[in-house]
């Protein structure tokens, strides 16, 4: 049963990276303020999930507000580095954050690192540095901090969800649109996005936010904290390329090695005890039969 529980854990998480990686492209497409957009997108999706819950429960634990904070600040960052950077660079920095859960899941969740994830941590430090090789604008050298920043804050977010694995963490995602939109609101008053804008908007809130977040939410109870952040790998391969056929926008050659390095030390480190599991199951079908 709870094998079970798990897989189809994984199969939403699966779904909702993909949702979650038409972000990139949109937020491009729309032209405003980072803050109004972050605003408005939170706004939609808060609006989305109160339905889903009809009636919330707020306990106001530390994980509860500690996972809402993280979550604006991971909303805020993403939407900031997005535009001030390129897409790619945005998603690979946030992608950074198995490096922040497996330094502090131990602390905060008792869940054991191995050695395995202190390498992940050393190869994906040094694959961030070369995003900052690249001939960048101030604009997008501040974009590459704040999507650095990003990781950081979306790490956070997972281990207190995680932490309220038997309790609903969905409202912490609620809780943190609101505070999203309530911080990005005086922004909304200068100018406008457009009618195309609003579409690209109601987009963002409804179909990469609201409803991802929701099976995020639901999803999260059942897997371990690192393992949530290292399924999301298509968002960062996904992310980028919609940009790319929709846009034309390319990162540049060192924030793709950065970037290669950092999905191949996040994905080496995902396989190795799939295939561990594999060898040992075999292992012992052939003990069995022998022993037959």
């Amino acid at each position: 049963m709870l094998e079970t529980k798990r897989s189809s854990s994984i199969l939403l998480l699966a779904f909702t990276a993909v949702l979650w990686s038409v972000g990139g492209v949109f937020i491009k497409l729309v032209d405003w303020n980072p803050m109004a957009i972050a605003a408005v997108r939170s706004t939609i999706a808060s609006i989305v999930i109160f339905l889903y819950l009809k009636k919330p429960k707020f306990n106001w634990s530390k994980a509860q507000i500690g996972a809402a904070l993280a979550y604006t600040a991971t909303v805020i960052f993403f939407v900031s580095a997005t535009k001030l950077t390129t897409a790619a660079n945005a998603i690979l920095l946030q992608f950074t954050a198995p490096v922040y859960v497996a330094l502090l899941s131990g602390w905060f969740l008792k869940e054991k690192i191995r050695l395995i994830d202190w390498l992940l941590v050393l190869t994906v430090l040094g694959g961030m540095t070369m995003f900052f090789l690249d001939h960048l604008s101030l604009e997008g050298f501040y974009g590459n901090i704040i999507g650095a920043a990003s990781g950081i804050s979306f790490a956070l977010f997972t281990i207190f969800m995680r932490m309220q694995k038997k309790e609903s963490p969905v409202e912490s995602v609620f809780l943190g649109n609101i505070l999203t939109a309530i911080i990005g609101l005086p922004f909304i008053f200068h100018s406008g996005p457009g009618t195309t804008g609003w579409i690209y908007l109601l987009i963002l809130g409804l179909f990469q936010l609201g409803i991802p977040f929701i099976l995020y939410s639901m999803a999260i109870k059942h897997v371990a904290a690192i393992d949530a952040v290292l399924i999301q790998i298509l968002e960062p391969l996904l992310n980028p390329l919609w940009v790319f056929l929709l846009l034309g926008e390319i990162p540049g050659p060192w924030a793709l090695l950065g970037g290669v390095i950092v999905l191949s030390a996040v994905t080496t480190r995902y396989l190795i005890p799939i295939l561990k599991n594999s060898r040992s199951k075999l292992k012992e079908e052939a003990t069995f039969y022998h022993g037959d």
